[in-house]
């Protein structure tokens, strides 16, 4: 009884326009995007951190290179998870389904069929290397200036230490104000 009564009730909501509680509004994503989850299914795999670093720094290698051409080039992540997707199921069909144990841990190179979920996170990974900007970081214009304009070389450690501090300023001094204002 309780059945029937709700899904009376579903079928007049989709009358009157509005969708069941636990359908999304959006009817495209309505049909492409499971209701509910299996949590059975691997995400965090070999082949999920592999593709996905390997496609943030391949994109954020090749926006980087485009970026100094006179009509600038950007790569975005949707070429990527086109690409990912066939190289994901043939790591899939070779990769070696041993068990391995590291240090008390046990994992698989290959947990089973590449899944969708897999893809989402690959997709997420991707995203990181076509973020704002092209996807490289703001000092690479000024060591490309100082190199190109004023002839001054820097070795690549400077250079890094130069990168790294202007990508983790905000976040180390929001932890360093953080910690001043707790402990002073």
């Amino acid at each position: 009884m309780a059945a029937s009564k709700t899904t009376t009730m579903d079928s007049e909501k989709a009358e009157n326009g509005d969708s069941p509680p636990d359908r999304c509004p959006v009817e495209e994503v309505a049909l492409v995007v499971p209701e509910t989850d299996d949590p059975s299914i691997p995400v965090m795999t070999f082949r999920a951190w592999f593709l996905g670093l390997a496609s943030c720094v391949l994109l954020i290698f090749l926006n980087t290179f485009f970026t100094f051409r006179t009509q600038p080039l950007t790569i975005s992540a949707i070429l990527m998870q086109i690409a990912v997707l066939p190289v994901g199921r043939f790591m899939a069909s070779t990769l070696p389904t041993k068990e391995y144990n590291f240090l008390g841990w046990r994992f698989t190179l290959n947990p089973g069929p590449f899944n969708m979920k897999e893809h989402v996170i690959i997709t997420i990974f991707a995203n990181c290397g076509v973020s704002f900007g092209g996807g490289d970081a703001y000092s690479i214009g000024a060591i490309t200036v100082m190199k190109a304009y004023y002839k001054q070389s820097l070795s690549f450690l400077c250079a890094l230490f130069i990168v790294l501090t202007t990508q983790v300023r905000l976040p180390l001094s929001n932890f360093v104000s953080l910690l001043f204002i707790h402990y002073f």
